[in-house]
């Protein structure tokens, strides 16, 4: 049974610095390609980040140098460091993964688990 369980939200004040965490259990997630995604209410959910099956990160163009993804192998863990943020990173913030994807990287329909999310809000 895979899992992914985000943590580390809550409110950061513009210019700060936040870390989101994922937990993942039930796949070696180092061979799938992991990604973070937002969500605003009554919008579609977005790409943020994602890092391939070779570990190349790839990022939204409005975080590109202000977020860093990144996992540790040996905590089964993904996380979102969030440098720089702005009012408009305001949002829920999902964890995905999937052995193979059934599309885009920056599709969320594309993979096969995600987490509940966790909220984020920038002031």
């Amino acid at each position: 049974h895979v899992q992914l369980v985000e943590s580390g939200g809550g409110s950061v004040q513009t210019g700060g610095s936040l870390t989101l965490s994922c937990q993942v259990s039930g796949h070696t997630y180092n061979r799938y390609c992991m990604a973070w995604f937002r969500q605003v209410t009554g919008k579609k959910r977005e790409g943020v980040a994602s890092l391939a099956y070779d570990g190349t990160p790839y990022y939204a163009d409005d975080v590109r140098g202000r977020f860093t993804i990144s996992k540790d192998n040996a905590k089964n863990m993904v996380y979102l460091q969030m440098n720089s943020p702005k009012p408009e990173d305001t949002a829920v913030y999902y964890c995905a993964s999937s052995l193979r994807l059934g599309g885009s990287r920056r599709n969320p329909n594309a993979y096969k688990y995600r987490g509940q999310g966790t909220q984020v809000t920038v002031s």
